[in-house]
């Protein structure tokens, strides 16, 4: 047997390292896939999962408590229901430009820009939403200002980037002979932009938006500082009312909580995993009947 060739050693080598890589990945959320239902599972069936569900009623100092965990599912679900309304067109409508339209003079303090809004941490936009949108929707819509508006326009702030990052790269990736194809039959720009590349990224663009909102529905600090923290069940009429989240209960009293309470806390993290969970398996579906056609 002859001697292998370095280029064959340094292969094995990466090939190993990717590996354990990839493991310690899995591993790691194997290992809170287990902490999670281990601990979480066993209260909610002492509680009674149907009542945990869709109790509206989060008493935990009463005596007996009450623990109904459906205001926060409900803010949680109103909240990054806003943040996609908000954030998705205008992160769609940034992304076309800088892939197809942007002068190469802007792209150049543009795309920095963009960057840095991703790297702001979550405190930081909580303080703006409290020193600005909190006065500003106050004083113009009404209510206190902490409110499912007031959260959802700060949670579409947020996911700016991650919808305009991804859906650039997914426009850029297109073959450009599919646009000049459509130009070429006579489409205009924006015609051939939106009728051509934009479909044919349309995979890039549905992640984009699937991460932008695991990032919404999994934010905690700052809708906890604008969001109102009521543990009330709302209507989908009082958006200028405040409502609590899975992950702002969880964040408020996990501190302090023992014994059900805390059990009840590690039960809500049940509750938001699977909801992620739902999300990116809706999205392989969608994706693989996309790939299928």
């Amino acid at each position: 047997m002859g001697k292998r060739p370095l280029s064959f050693y340094k292969e094995l080598f990466a090939k190993i390292l990717f590996g354990i890589a990839a493991s310690a990945a899995v591993f790691a959320v194997g290992l809170i896939c287990v902490f999670l239902f281990s601990q979480g599972l066993p209260a909610m069936a002492e509680m009674g999962i149907w009542q945990f569900l869709t109790g509206t009623e989060w008493r935990p100092t009463w005596n007996p408590p009450l623990y109904g965990i459906l205001p926060m599912i409900v803010g949680s679900l109103y909240v990054t229901a806003g943040a996609i309304l908000f954030g998705v067109p205008i992160g769609i409508f940034a992304a076309v430009f800088m892939a197809e339209m942007c002068p190469k003079g802007v792209y150049r303090f543009l795309k920095p820009a963009i960057n840095l809004l991703a790297g702001i941490p979550s405190v930081v936009f909580g303080y703006f939403g409290m020193v600005i949108l909190v006065p500003f929707v106050r004083e113009n819509f009404g209510g206190t200002g902490n409110s499912i508006l007031t959260a959802s326009i700060l949670l579409g702030m947020m996911i700016l980037p991650t919808v305009i990052t991804i859906s650039e790269s997914a426009m850029r990736a297109v073959p450009r002979h599919i646009y000049e194809g459509a130009v070429a039959l006579g489409a205009s720009r924006e015609r051939a932009v939106f009728f051509t590349i934009l479909p044919a990224a349309k995979s890039g663009v549905m992640a984009a938006v699937v991460l932008g909102v695991g990032r919404a529905i999994g934010e905690t600090m700052a809708v906890r500082m604008v969001a109102g923290n009521q543990a009330i069940l709302r209507a989908p009429n009082e958006f200028l009312m405040g409502v609590r989240t899975m992950t702002s209960n969880v964040v408020l009293e996990l501190g302090y909580a023992y014994g059900d309470h805390r059990a009840a806390l590690i039960a809500t993290g049940v509750v938001l995993f699977v909801f992620v969970m739902i999300i990116n398996v809706l999205f392989s579906l969608l994706k693989k009947k996309e790939g299928a056609r």
